[in-house]
Parts: C-alpha cells; sequence; structure tokens
C-alpha cells in the first residue's frame, strides 16, 4: 500500500497539539465536599436546620440531635444517588484507542492516541480502534460503527470516506490524515451530550411541591398562632416553644427518605426478574412514563447479521444455494456477513455437498469472495459471492432476476448475489436476503407497552427503508422522520419512527419530547445512545449493552429479551402507588397538626403539645409510617403521574375532616371530663396517634379502604405505633398519666371516625381524579 504522505513533523505536530490539545475527553468529576454541602442547601433542609438552631436556643438538645439526624441521613440518601455521570464518561473513554500506528517526519512509528493532531497520517489494520476521527486515503477496511451511529452492518471504507473515533476495523487495513481531535470528534461531541444531560427528577419535583404548599399553608397557620399567642401575652419562652413546634409539625422529614426506601424495595422484586437499577430514581420514573424511545440496533433487534430469505433460480435449491455461499465465505474471522452464511447453510445442511478446494477472501475492489469447489462426480465449479452489479457480469442475464432482487431490496434487506459452475459456464444461482432481526419478543414488548398506556418510538441511525421494514414487523408504525438533524421546534410526538439519526438527535428527541410534557423512557445499547440514556426519565440499557449505556443508564436489563421493561414499568407504579399513601398522609396530619395547634390554643389557652412529645410523634408516626414502602398495592392501567394540586386540596379538605375530629376529642376532655393542661396534652398526642392511623389506612386505598388487605409490615407498624403511645400515656412516661377507659374511649372512636373519613375520601376522589 503506497504512503500518501510522509506525515507531519514533530515540530509541527508539537504545535498543533500545543494549540488544540489532546485527543482526550476532559473529565467533570465534582468534589466530593461541595456535592456534600449541596445536600444541606435546599428548602427541605432549610426547614430541619431552622427547627434544630430554634431547639438548641431552647435547650432541648436532644429533640435537636433526633431532627438532625433525620437531617443528615436525607442528606446522605441523596448524596450516593448521585455521580453516575463520570462512570458514563468513564465508560464512554475505555472505548477510545490507547496507541496509534501514526507517519510523522516519513516515520512509522507507535505514539500515544492522545497526542494526535489534525492532519497526522495514521494507519488503521484489522482489530484496531479508531483513535480519531479520520479519512481514509489509500485502501479499504471494514469498519463496525454500530456503537457509534446504530448502524448494525459494518461497512466498507475507502479512499473519501470517513471513519469516526472509536469504531473497530473488522477487516483490512488503510491509511487516512486525522480531521478531528478531543471534543470536536464526534464520539467527542456524544461525551459533551452526556456532561449538558440534566433532568430534574420526579421525586425532587414532588418533594419540592409537597414542601412549598406546606409552607404557604402551614407557615400562614404558624404566623396566626403566633400573633394570637402574642395577644394573649403569653411568656416568651412559651411563645418560641409554639413556634418551634408549629415548624416541627409543618416538616414531612421522612418524605425523601420514604421515596428512598419504596425504591429500594421496588429495586429488590424487580433484581428477582432480571433487572438492575443502578438508580433508585428511575424507579420512580418508570411510573410515568408514556414514551418509551427504543433504539433498533441491538435493543428492538439482535445486533446481528441473520439470513432472512433465499431466492433461487431455476436448477438450484435453497439448501443446496447456501451451501455453495458457505463455500465461498471466510471461516472464521470477523465478517459478519460471512458468519450468517455459514450459520445458515450449517440450519439447513445439502447432503453430499461439493468439498473446498480453494477459497479467495472478499476482495474490496471487486466487492466479492470466490471459492473454486469439487463436486460429488469430481468435476470443479466455479463460486463468486458478493454483490449482485458486480458478479452478474460473469454470468449472463437470467429471467425474472432483477424483479427478485428488488423485491427482497424492497423489504430492507442486504442482498448478495451467488453464481456458480462450471469454469467458463458459471450462471446465477439465486440471491441471499441478510438483516439484523428483531428480537423474538419485541413485537409483544411494543403491544404490551400499548396496553399500559406507553407508546413506543424506534430511533435508528439506519436507513428509513430498514426501520419501516422492522418497525411494521414489531408493531410500530405511523409517520417516519428520515433526516438530520432534529430541529428544535419538531413536534416530535407526531412521529413514530426516527431514522438516519445522529446521537445528538436522539438526545434532542428526548429533550422535545420532555417539552412537551412527556415523561421519557429511552432503550438502548450503544456509546452512541449514551447521552439519550442519561437525559431520559428513565434510562434502559439492555442485557448486550456496552459499559457506556449501562453507566449512563437508570436501569440495567441483566437478562436477554425485554421483559424486563415492562416489569419496571408495573412495579413503578406500584412504587408510585406506596408513596403515594405516605404523601397523603403526611400532608393530612401535617396541616392537622398545625390547625389542631391553633385551634388548641383557643380552646384550652395554652399550647396544647410540647417540643419534645412533637419530636416523640415524628419518630414514632413519621418513620414508622415509611412501613406503606411494603404495602400491598395493584399497579394502575395507566401512567401514574404525580398531579400536587389536586393532592394538597385532597389533604388539606380531609384534613379539616380530621380536625373537627381532634377538636371534639379535645373539648370532650377539656369540658366533659375537665383535664387539667398536661393530662390535655397527654390527650392530644393520643388523639393525634389513632386519628393518624385512621388516616393511614383511609390513604392507602383509592377506592374504599377495605377493598384490599393490608401488608404485614404495615400493621405490624401499627400496632407499634399505637402500643408505644398507649404504654407511655397510661405509665405517664415523658406526659401525664391518662386513664385507660379514656384511651379505650379515644381508639374506639378513631375507628368509627376513620369510616366517616373514608366516605368523604371515596368521594372527594372522584371529583378530583386521584387514582
Amino acid at each position: 500500500m503506497p504512503d500518501p504522505s510522509p506525515g507531519l513533523g514533530t515540530r509541527e505536530a508539537a504545535r498543533r497539539l500545543a494549540s488544540g490539545g489532546p485527543n482526550t475527553v476532559a473529565d467533570i468529576a465534582e468534589h466530593p465536599a461541595r456535592r456534600a454541602l449541596e445536600k444541606l442547601w435546599a428548602p427541605m433542609p432549610w426547614m430541619l436546620e431552622a427547627a434544630i438552631l430554634l431547639q438548641l436556643v431552647t435547650g432541648a438538645y436532644t429533640g435537636a440531635g433526633v431532627v438532625a439526624v433525620l437531617l443528615v441521613s436525607n442528606a446522605a440518601l441523596g448524596y450516593f444517588q448521585e455521580g453516575r455521570a463520570q462512570a458514563t464518561l468513564d465508560a464512554l473513554k475505555s472505548r477510545l484507542a490507547l496507541t496509534s500506528a501514526v507517519r510523522r517526519d516519513g516515520t512509522w512509528s507507535a505514539v500515544p492516541a492522545a497526542s494526535l493532531v489534525p492532519g497526522d497520517v495514521v494507519k488503521l489494520s484489522l482489530g484496531a480502534v479508531v483513535p480519531a476521527d479520520m479519512r481514509i486515503d489509500t485502501g479499504v477496511v471494514l469498519i463496525d460503527q454500530s456503537m457509534l451511529t446504530g448502524e448494525s452492518i459494518a461497512v466498507d471504507f475507502g479512499p473519501g470516506a470517513d471513519a469516526f473515533a472509536g469504531a473497530l476495523v473488522r477487516r483490512g487495513e488503510a491509511v487516512g490524515h486525522v480531521t478531528a481531535t478531543g471534543a470536536r470528534t464526534r464520539f467527542g461531541r456524544t461525551t459533551e451530550l452526556v456532561r449538558s444531560a440534566r433532568v430534574v427528577s420526579t421525586q425532587q419535583k414532588t418533594i419540592m411541591a409537597v414542601v412549598r404548599n406546606l409552607v404557604l399553608f402551614n407557615g400562614g397557620v404558624t404566623i396566626l398562632l403566633t400573633l394570637y399567642a402574642t395577644w394573649l401575652s403569653m411568656p416568651r419562652d412559651q411563645i418560641i416553644s409554639l413556634a418551634l413546634v408549629a415548624v416541627l409539625a409543618s416538616v414531612p422529614v421522612a418524605l425523601p427518605a420514604m421515596f428512598t426506601l419504596a425504591a429500594a424495595v421496588g429495586a429488590r422484586a424487580l433484581a428477582r426478574q432480571g433487572v438492575l437499577p443502578t438508580s433508585l430514581s428511575a424507579v420512580d420514573e418508570a411510573a410515568g412514563i408514556d414514551v418509551l424511545c427504543a433504539d433498533k440496533t441491538g435493543t428492538l433487534t439482535r445486533n446481528e447479521l441473520a439470513v432472512m430469505a433465499v431466492q433461487v433460480m431455476p436448477g438450484f435449491g435453497e439448501a443446496q444455494l447456501l451451501g455453495l455461499a458457505a463455500l465461498a465465505s471466510s471461516d472464521g474471522g470477523q465478517d459478519p456477513v460471512d458468519a450468517a452464511v455459514r450459520t445458515a447453510s450449517t440450519d439447513k445442511p445439502f447432503p453430499a455437498g461439493p468439498s473446498l478446494v480453494s477459497f479467495l477472501p472478499f476482495d474490496p475492489a471487486r466487492k466479492s469472495s470466490e471459492a473454486t469447489v469439487r463436486r460429488a462426480d469430481g468435476t470443479l465449479w466455479r463460486v463468486i459471492k458478493g454483490a449482485y452489479g458486480m458478479v452478474a457480469k460473469l454470468a449472463p442475464a437470467e429471467p425474472g432476476a432483477q424483479d427478485k432482487l428488488d423485491t427482497l431490496e424492497g423489504q430492507g434487506f442486504r442482498v448478495l448475489a451467488v453464481v456458480a459452475g462450471p469454469e467458463n459456464a458459471v450462471r446465477l444461482a439465486g440471491f441471499i436476503a441478510l438483516s439484523d432481526p428483531p428480537r423474538d419478543d419485541s413485537a409483544s414488548l411494543v403491544a404490551e407497552l400499548a396496553g399500559l398506556g406507553v407508546r413506543t418510538v424506534m430511533v435508528t441511525g439506519d436507513a428509513e427503508l430498514t426501520a419501516r421494514v422492522v418497525g411494521a414487523a414489531i408493531g410500530i408504525r405511523g409517520k417516519v422522520w428520515g433526516r438530520t438533524p432534529l430541529p428544535a421546534s419538531i413536534k416530535a410526538e407526531a412521529y413514530a419512527i426516527f431514522a438516519g439519526v445522529l446521537p445528538e438527535d436522539k438526545f434532542r428527541l428526548v429533550q422535545a419530547l420532555q417539552a412537551d410534557r412527556h415523561i421519557v423512557g429511552m432503550c438502548g445499547d450503544g456509546a452512541n445512545d449514551a447521552p439519550a440514556l442519561r437525559q431520559a426519565q428513565m434510562g434502559i440499557a439492555v442485557s448486550t449493552a456496552t459499559d457506556a449505556a449501562k453507566a449512563a443508564a437508570g436501569i440495567v436489563l441483566t437478562q436477554p429479551g425485554l421483559s424486563g421493561i415492562v416489569a419496571s414499568v408495573k412495579e413503578g407504579r406500584m412504587t408510585y402507588q406506596r408513596i403515594l399513601t405516605y404523601t397523603l398522609r403526611s400532608i393530612i396530619h401535617k396541616v392537622v397538626q398545625v390547625l389542631f395547634l391553633t385551634t388548641g390554643l383557643v380552646v384550652t389557652g395554652g399550647a396544647i403539645l410540647t417540643p419534645t412529645l412533637m419530636v416523640l410523634m415524628m419518630v414514632t408516626g413519621d418513620l414508622l409510617a415509611m412501613s406503606s414502602s411494603t404495602d400491598t398495592v395493584h399497579p394502575s392501567r395507566l401512567p401514574s403521574v404525580w398531579h400536587i394540586g389536586p393532592l394538597t386540596i385532597a389533604g388539606i379538605v380531609l384534613g379539616f375532616v380530621d380536625l373537627a375530629f381532634c377538636i371534639c376529642c379535645l373539648s370532650v376532655g377539656r369540658f366533659a371530663l375537665d383535664l387539667d393542661a398536661a393530662s390535655l396534652q397527654t390527650l392530644t398526642v393520643a388523639t393525634l396517634v389513632f386519628s393518624g392511623q385512621a388516616v393511614f389506612y383511609v390513604a392507602r386505598e383509592r377506592r374504599h379502604m377495605w377493598s384490599s388487605r393490608p401488608g404485614a409490615w404495615l400493621l405490624l407498624s401499627s400496632v407499634i405505633d399505637v402500643s408505644i403511645v398507649s404504654v407511655l400515656a397510661l405509665k405517664g412516661i415523658l406526659m401525664a398519666p391518662l386513664a385507660p377507659p379514656i384511651l379505650a374511649g379515644l381508639l374506639l372512636a378513631a375507628v368509627v371516625f376513620s369510616l366517616v373519613l373514608d366516605t368523604a375520601k371515596f368521594q372527594l376522589f372522584r371529583v378530583l381524579r386521584i387514582a
């Protein structure tokens, strides 16, 4: 192979390296201390930090310690769920070449790939990784770019063709010159997209919305409470204590931990089904996805060539044609076309077939391979396999051959022609059609997801015709977008298939769907899918995915097939139902506690709760209620999306119903039983705990509360919560003692109240469409 250029001089290469930078991808690692501090600087931590300061000022050191533990725990849970971007870039960089054969000063040498600069002359050979974007000058190589572009079939690259960094050389040898390095390569742009991928999780948005609404409502009530206490001329320390109780009552301290715990329970269930969530937030997001963008190559298809159809000419049979083509194919090596032909021939053997005498491997110039074979009668035949336009010149025209070829190519197949016969009398034997076939379960996946309200969109770097054929085979039909780049103004939801797209187009597609208020899942297997996998709310990497795709995804399928996607959606929706129970219970309970403090001050003229008692209820009630993460639930038929507005309205309305019950109980204690102030505080604790259990069981069902059986852990937590408070109240520990008949009557009243509250909830949920 003649050398096209002596290459750059050493000095010129050094100058270009200094001005253009190394052929590497920059890191984005953030200092761990900064990431940790960011977890303590947000609205939820601010409220907890304010509560800690108030308790320290008032000398409530035990309570301050408990809240501090909750604060640090929530921050730690968030901290350990981040940092996947760096892992993705590390996996992407592992595909880059470490060394490269470069010609400088007229001499070939192996240099670190990081030192390559535009203009360098580079040699590519079998098994090498393309070290930078480059243009081929001489020679021909078979290059596999499926992990970069999504094209399932390796392509021959000759003079003038552009090869991209990270691609793998499957056959041949070529020399070319570097056109782009580092972040300016197509591979580099992919890593830049991974770096820029940002999407706020549903968990973050939900928690922020709940906290915001509670702060607005309870904050207003707390101000009125403080003003009223001041008007009553209460001592300053009592007013501070009352305000502290109101702040503690307003914060759903365990809500972030509940999201994490429920997702962890869901992740454990998914692991038993061959699904590995690498990010717990992906389990939450699975509940709401209504669009799944699925890469074609390697995801919906097998990412391996297979013989899909055989068309024979008169005088030849299918098994005979495959047998002849297999003899004209390389045995071993990395050519996927030859491997597919030999596999098909093995599956359909031809008895007493010819034996191989000699073999000439694929010649890029002739676009064919050739074999000489000996038939059973001892005669020699010549067999040529390759592109129809080339091998057809060797044989006379056959009637109907062009029609057969057009039919196969019209189905998106890659077609090989085979001619065979004696040395001077070869004729067309037939055609072999190859394609990357759909996975066996792709069609059932699309149908089952449609039944769950999730639309599947195919996204591929392959040609439009191929995409249409595969789409039709698996049930994805509709408008096709077939060009690049994807415009920012595109109405993405109007299309079913996106063909011929680049990695940045997949990334923009996910963003466009998210801008249209869709919750997007992205399923892929290659490095080219990494940016979109990271940008999507639910990134899914199949079992055969590259390390880069697995690092970018939130969910990795560990077993062959796509059934894990449906399992993830269903488990995500069950996780949503468990978190919804806790969230609704928290909204109702937090609203009631603050309102009850205010009305209690009006009824009794004093504080009905102390900071110590408030912390006690937080520890027993809020934390034990997290047992709903294991509750028995059923997935909804449609995507489960958080609608915090209606949920807050439901919480406030039901909170007022609960408040009416609490006021009645307090009034009985104050006016009928004539309890003193300390006993009224005990009565308040017992009332809030018992009514909280009623709220818990009412909130766990979207229908009537008896429609399903509660989980075992939920029942146990209720027994523990009621028992702890009952024992403390009866024994007078941390509070004034209360007579057993009063506690028993209060518990019975809470049971009756649950039926009333359930009736109100059932009607309210129908109006607000909460399901």
